[in-house]
């Protein structure tokens, strides 16, 4: 698998690294080979966190922000120069080819004076530089350098001060912390934007509330996981035109399923039956002669992966537009669930079942109540999802605790299941991976 990438790593104050990739070439390799995926995403000393999502007004995902962070802190207490050239070579599928989205990268002074930051892509890159900064001249021309190649720069946690007015001048974008800053705080940063042409992005967006409120303040891009809430809505009758997903959901759900009642039902669907078609017959399976249909698709498979195979098509082609964010977030979500397997000594389908349907009822617009009434769930799994409780619950904590980025709540997780943080970097880079891919084959 030949491809050649551009890194570029940094810390901010709480000990996260963040970084970004940009791959120039991927082979066609099978996406599935644990082994060799897990390789290309050890990182050594350097853990990988999370990502989180950055979504445009429409609700589409615009971009990423990266976090790392360093296992042992020690290890890049000196020379940043260091820090950066020890991941190069092993974050080498963070940036899928094909993918447009940009990567927002929190820099340190030293991060930009460097140098390195030039290997990334500008059209891709954000650089991001935080309030605390003292911009002198040096910093500055170093800055509009940058700028003038094409980067694009962004103030974050910006609360207005005198100190950061030149800076002011180079961002085009401003990112204002929902959770630190109220109403009045965020007028005063608008006003002194005022006929700048700054666009605003919104950090920390926990609800559907704060997101209409950021919107309405005009603010144009949103980070947070408010698009994963579920939004409250009365109990109704399922729409005919979910039917056939929520029955689809109950034989896979189930242990004894019926895998030749499931081949029918993918059958009386158009969209489900393209989408499964297209699926198998990608580079995630490198099969050696094309898939025609979907009685040959199960036998060349296997029933497992099957099974595995509808739950892709089947998310993707339920999903609106305005879940499609959530939708790849469950992907992640149920790779790596699935991965953890051994670690909580519990059946992979069943992991993998569990992380994707713990944002199912924000994919299908119904209540989790209304999801779980029509599927035949271990007890577990019912009380993981409806009540937050039980042996499973850990799992569900540990991927919403990564995704925020909340280091320490990370560690004690880890801690409690005795899964190596390198593992759990290694693995969740998988899983992030692996939801690209497909997201790109749909």
């Amino acid at each position: 698998m030949g491809a050649s990438t551009c890194i570029w790593l940094s810390a901010d104050a709480r000990g996260t690294w963040n970084v970004a990739s940009f791959v120039h070439s991927v082979g066609n390799g099978r996406m599935n080979a644990d082994s060799e995926a897990r390789v290309a995403v050890d990182i050594g000393p350097v853990r990988f966190v999370g990502r989180q999502p950055i979504l445009d007004r429409s609700l589409k995902v615009y971009g990423h922000e990266m976090l790392f962070r360093a296992g042992d802190v020690n290890v890049f207490s000196g020379d940043v120069d260091t820090a950066a050239q020890s991941v190069i070579d092993n974050t080498l599928l963070l940036m899928p080819e094909g993918n447009h989205e940009v990567f927002f990268l929190n820099c340190a002074q030293s991060t930009l004076r460097s140098g390195y930051v030039t290997l990334l892509p500008p059209k891709r890159t954000v650089l991001e530089v935080l309030e605390t900064v003292e911009p002198d001249e040096d910093f500055i021309r170093c800055c509009q350098e940058l700028k003038g190649q094409g980067y694009t720069f962004a103030l974050d946690d910006y609360t207005h001060s005198e100190n950061m007015t030149n800076l002011l001048d180079l961002a085009e974008i401003i990112k204002i912390d929902f959770l630190a800053s109220d109403r009045e705080a965020r007028a005063r940063i608008y006003e002194s934007a005022r006929g700048k042409k700054k666009r605003f992005l919104a950090e920390k967006l926990e609800t559907e509330t704060e997101y209409d409120i950021a919107r309405k303040e005009g603010c144009e891009l949103f980070q947070g996981y408010f698009f994963c809430r579920p939004v409250m809505v009365p109990t109704r009758a399922i729409p005919q035109s979910k039917l056939i997903y929520m029955r689809l959901l109950a034989e896979l759900s189930s242990e004894d399923a019926d895998i030749w009642r499931v081949e029918q039902l993918v059958m009386s669907d158009t969209s489900i039956c393209y989408r499964l078609l297209r699926l198998v017959n990608s580079a995630l399976y490198g099969l050696p002669e094309p898939i025609s249909s979907i009685r040959h698709a199960l036998m060349r498979i296997g029933e497992v992966e099957f099974r595995k195979l509808v739950t892709l098509a089947l998310v993707n082609a339920a999903s609106t537009p305005q879940a499609k964010a959530a939708t790849r977030v469950a992907l992640e979500r149920a790779k790596f669930c699935e991965l953890l397997a051994p670690y909580i000594k519990e059946q992979a389908p069943t992991l993998y079942l569990l992380g994707l349907l713990s944002l199912m009822d924000v994919i299908l617009g119904m209540t989790m109540a209304q999801v779980m009434e029509s599927l035949t769930l271990s007890e577990k799994l019912r009380t993981a999802l409806l009540a937050d409780t039980g042996e499973l619950n850990i799992v569900v904590e540990l991927v919403r605790e990564r995704e925020a980025g909340h280091i320490a709540e990370v560690d004690d997780l880890e801690a409690r299941i005795a899964l190596p943080a390198g593992d759990a970097a290694a693995m969740h880079a998988e899983a992030v991976l692996w939801a690209d891919h497909v997201t790109m084959l749909q």
